[in-house]
């Protein structure tokens, strides 16, 4: 909780993350968390909305509840920074919040989904403080190369979707360790997750990447990633499957829990280190497509990497991380960043640009 006798040395940084059920908020004094709060919603006062859109003011009366509890100085507040929802594809960076930005939000130019309120929020709340509205690396970032988009069918074209936000977070903390700048290096970096991602970051810019929602690149707990694609439309018209039950098998019924029925990975490591032989090698044929996955980005980037960061919830994995360390060591020094840090990564990109370390982009 918020500590008393705060300093005013560096800006304060309200951080407001919407999820389906929940929002979670925090203040952070520079680099510094001063709380984290996770405000729980309930189910039918959501579904008063025609639009998670909507839901917006709704979610704001329990944020400004929340600070008047902790007793927050909103004068010293000197950004607010939501997490970015379905937009326009954008490239990475730091936004101000803007009018055309709001209104897509609004209405959902790329889809409607609760993390649209974040912006909608942050510029609501700072014009009644008279502070700065941001959003950062939203999940529509889109920096590929012309090269990546092409699938080899051209009524399908590759697309950027992928943890942006906790990417670039990582890649900036890695190039920070090999003492330059994010836009000075060319890191790796797989998100292992739900979904996982791997991306190839070349000098401040994810040139190509997985879609890791879709059915691309590794499988995951609960995704199938790529399959064989013949055997996949044989599926689809055989009459067993209708599109509902094929959409199940790619995304939340593929992957590890189709082999094994269960998506609990601490379940499948413990079974693991039991010496079961088919969760092993499920469990280590999942490193093992990472692995092809990074390799696939080591190419893209000509071999010159600078290191190759594995990061999300399953990086808590120490036998995990060793079986793919095991394949791309050979590449470039692997780094570990365990678990997501979402609140900082928004706060960091917020600090950036009143730091004057980089300019907030504009959103057209």
């Amino acid at each position: 909780m918020l500590s008393k006798g705060i300093g005013m040395n560096q800006p304060h940084i309200l951080v407001i993350n919407p999820g389906s059920t929940s929002t979670k908020v925090s203040l952070f004094e520079g680099e510094t968390e001063l709380f984290t709060y996770a405000i729980e919603h309930k189910l039918e006062d959501l579904a008063r909305f025609n639009k998670a859109s909507d839901q917006d003011l709704y979610r704001m009366e329990f944020i400004i509840s929340h600070l008047q509890k902790e007793k927050v100085d909103v004068k010293q507040i000197k950004a607010i920074v939501g997490r970015g929802g379905l937009l326009k594809p954008i490239e990475g960076g730091t936004y101000r919040v803007n009018q055309e930005m709001v209104a897509d939000l609004r209405r959902g130019v790329q889809g409607d989904h609760p993390s649209n309120c974040g912006g909608l929020i942050a510029y609501t709340l700072s014009k009644s403080l008279d502070c700065e509205a941001f959003i950062v690396d939203p999940v529509v970032v889109d920096e590929l190369q012309d090269l990546a988009r092409l699938s080899g069918m051209p009524l399908i074209r590759r697309r950027s979707i992928f943890h942006a936000l906790n990417q670039k977070a990582v890649a900036r903390q890695a190039a920070h360790r090999l003492k330059k700048k994010y836009h000075e290096v060319n890191v790796i970096v797989a998100h292992l997750g739900g979904g996982i991602t791997v991306g190839a970051h070349q000098q401040g810019r994810v040139i190509d990447v997985n879609n890791g929602l879709d059915g691309d690149g590794p499988y995951s707990p609960e995704r199938s990633g790529g399959v064989p694609v013949g055997d996949l439309v044989k599926a689809c018209f055989s009459g067993e499957y209708t599109m509902a039950d094929m959409k199940k098998l790619v995304t939340g019924h593929g992957g590890v829990v189709a082999y094994l029925g269960t998506r609990d990975m601490k379940q499948v490591e413990e079974q693991v280190k039991a010496g079961d032989k088919d969760y092993r090698q499920i469990y280590e044929g999942l490193a093992y497509q990472v692995a092809k996955e990074i390799g696939a980005c080591a190419c893209v980037l000509k071999g010159v990497v600078d290191a190759i960061c594995i990061t999300g919830g399953l990086a808590f994995s120490d036998i995990l991380n060793d079986w793919i360390e095991d394949r791309v060591k050979w590449i470039a020094p692997v780094m570990v960043y365990p678990g997501e840090e979402e609140m900082k990564a928004l706060a960091l990109g917020a600090l950036r640009v009143l730091e004057g370390e980089e300019l907030a982009k504009t959103y057209s």
